[in-house]
């Protein structure tokens, strides 16, 4: 591997290539997925910050907001989050990972610095929260670039884990953020929402710094005209981004969620929902590098059919402990539902570099160059990456809003809210059964292996 640094591209970056992979192209891949992965979360922590601030918003320190307005503020930076994935998505094509990166991060400082500000007004309208809640998105819109880019530095053997750990690092952001609104509530009571903002500018700052020195722009990523547009084209993109909403959808939407859940539910302190809030979305977190390792070794989609049968499981022990007042039941099925979401996000990502991979083989068999056929797997893998995420986290808006109609009545109980999320994963079975006879084993490798030598120009 010839490296030259008169700037920060890789080109002619070929990750099948076993030799070049050995000689060098393994720790650059490394290297890479480590500073991504901490770009990402505190992406991730700046974008679901609401989560844990909804439970400081009190008359006590200037802000009465009921129930339904608090849910509120927690779906408006979900949508946004939503909304700006494909474009994130599509920026790392145009711009480079590394480049992108530090541009997101820098960029985090806009909603963190006004949250700052406003969370220290008593009185700041509903409306002035909002606005800044759908700034905030910028944070949910870094899992879709991230993903796009680390898909282009690993092998598809080892995609599964690779994504798995990239997106589980990410999304620890929800659950640190929720500890530290539980470690500033424990010891200076749930009257300074401030000091957990405050605690993520040097981080914001820090991450920025580290992506700008260490990581690359890899011409692989690089999408050519149309590549989304065919990407959407494709049916399994689709299918598998339903199943997206039924994993990260809940996934996010129960960690926006949970805390507010608690409150209203059980009548809950800010100390005890955060107590209990931040351990379900970090199990989730770390089963997800577990449920891409499953699906490498088990195929993606025997692993993401069986966890949708134990959603569906976790989401009756919900009915059962909310008939029963038990919130201990309550809160096991509730991280258990955690726990089971982020193994089902491992294999559901894991299911699109297979189905375009597959795609790239059905090409090189009928005759077409394999070199050419797996790098426009790549390419449509990352534009099928950036639709799933983006269809998936309107999951998690669908997860609030539920929430928000069934709290929103008076009448205290999430029942009719649980029962619409059992249908959802039950009607997933089917389309994970009706998708896998056209998968193989998700280890599968190329049928023709490209070697390339790989630069820095």
């Amino acid at each position: 591997m010839t490296v030259r640094r008169t700037s920060r591209w890789l080109t002619g970056w070929d990750p099948e290539d076993e030799e070049a992979w050995r000689r060098g192209g393994r720790r650059v891949a490394l290297r890479n997925l480590a500073l991504s992965v901490l770009a990402e979360h505190i992406g991730f922590s700046v974008w679901t910050m609401w989560s844990v601030l909804v439970l400081f918003l009190s008359p006590e320190i200037g802000f009465a907001f009921g129930p339904d307005e608090k849910f509120l503020l927690v779906v408006v930076p979900t949508l946004v989050g939503a909304a700006l994935r494909l474009p994130y998505s599509r920026a790392v094509t145009r711009f480079g990972g590394r480049n992108w990166t530090v541009f997101s991060c820098l960029v985090l400082f806009v909603p963190t610095l006004l949250t700052l500000w406003a969370v220290r007004r008593p009185g700041t309208p509903l409306w002035v929260f909002l606005l800044i809640g759908a700034a905030a998105g910028v944070g949910g819109g870094n899992f879709a670039s991230s993903m796009t880019n680390i898909a282009a530095f690993f092998p598809r053997r080892h995609q599964g884990w690779a994504l798995g750990l990239n997106a589980g690092g990410g999304n620890l952001g929800v659950a640190a953020v929720q500890l530290v609104g539980l470690l500033v509530i424990a010891t200076a009571g749930d009257t300074h929402p401030s000091y957990v903002v405050a605690a993520y500018l040097p981080l914001i700052a820090l991450a920025a710094l580290l992506a700008a020195w260490k990581m690359d722009n890899v011409d692989a990523v690089r999408a050519g005209p149309g590549t989304l547009r065919r990407a959407v084209a494709c049916a399994d993109t689709w299918w598998i981004s339903l199943l997206y909403v039924g994993t990260f959808g809940s996934f996010i939407g129960y960690g926006f969620a949970f805390g507010l859940v608690l409150q209203t539910q059980f009548g809950a302190t800010p100390l005890e929902a955060a107590g209990h809030t931040f351990l379900g979305p970090l199990l989730g977190s770390l089963s997800r590098p577990l449920g891409g390792w499953l699906a490498d070794r088990f195929g993606a989609g025997r692993v993401t059919l069986w966890n949708f049968a134990g959603m569906a499981a976790g989401t009756v022990v919900l009915l059962v402990a909310a008939g029963q007042n038990s919130l201990p039941l309550f809160t096991a099925g509730f991280t258990a539902l955690f726990v089971l979401s982020g193994l089902g996000n491992g294999s559901t990502y894991k299911m699109i570099p297979v189905a375009f991979a597959r795609r790239a083989e059905e090409a090189v068999t009928a005759g077409h160059d394999a070199a050419t056929a797996f790098a426009e797997a790549r390419r449509l893998a990352g534009a099928a990456i950036a639709v799933a995420g983006a269809v998936g986290t309107l999951g998690g808006v669908a997860v609030n809003l539920a929430f928000r109609a069934a709290y929103g009545d008076g009448s205290g109980s999430g029942e009719p809210a649980f029962v619409a999320f059992l249908c959802y994963y039950a009607l997933c079975v089917p389309m994970v059964l009706a998708l896998r006879p056209r998968r193989g084993r998700s280890g599968a490798a190329p049928a023709a292996p490209v070697r390339r030598e790989v630069t820095r120009v």
